[in-house]
């Protein structure tokens, strides 16, 4: 199958799932299709606000079968589906991704080459603010080239948050 063939495919497939996974407050981060043998693998990963429970993921894979099954998209061949959520390896590219990861750590990769590594305090439409080395420096999202959150194993105010939760049971 022609890349451009199976690009029209996969936006086929995100226009027929947009509103059924809208209405579960579900966004679509990725579809992907691969060949399998005689199968395709279609990879639907979701995200919402909050973060993605596997009641969520669970939920969606219903949604988007019932959805499929009622259109012809997906054509006769036959096909595994997987519903994942949003990877923490994958970049941010839009305003939602930024919100949603308010107070973690992220690694940016600037237009001009430069590198800094912050921590995201604020977002909106046009840029985010992220705290660097102590000073917080106001980027804007065209600034960008590549912005990966990086991975904390003991991220700072996570202990104490969930120490307090302990404490009032």
């Amino acid at each position: 199958m022609t890349s451009s063939k199976q690009d029209v495919i996969r936006d086929r497939i995100e226009t027929e799932l947009v509103d059924p996974l809208s209405a579960l407050a579900l966004d679509i981060e990725a579809v992907e299709i691969s060949p399998a043998g005689n199968r395709r693998v279609l990879r639907v990963a979701v995200d919402k606000d909050g973060g993605v429970t596997l009641d969520d993921v669970a939920e969606a894979t219903r949604t988007i079968d019932a959805a499929l099954e009622a259109s012809d998209v997906m054509g006769e061949q036959p096909y595994t589906l997987e519903v994942t959520s949003r990877g923490v390896d994958r970049p941010l590219t839009l305003p939602r991704h930024w919100r949603r990861n308010a107070g973690r750590l992220v690694k940016v990769t600037f237009a001009d080459g430069q590198d800094a590594t912050g921590r995201i305090k604020e977002s909106g439409d046009e840029g985010v603010t992220i705290e660097v080395d102590g000073t917080d420096r106001d980027v804007a999202y065209a600034d960008v080239k590549k912005a990966l959150v990086q991975v904390e194993f003991n991220r700072p105010g996570k202990d104490e948050a969930d120490d307090d939760e302990a404490g009032e049971a």
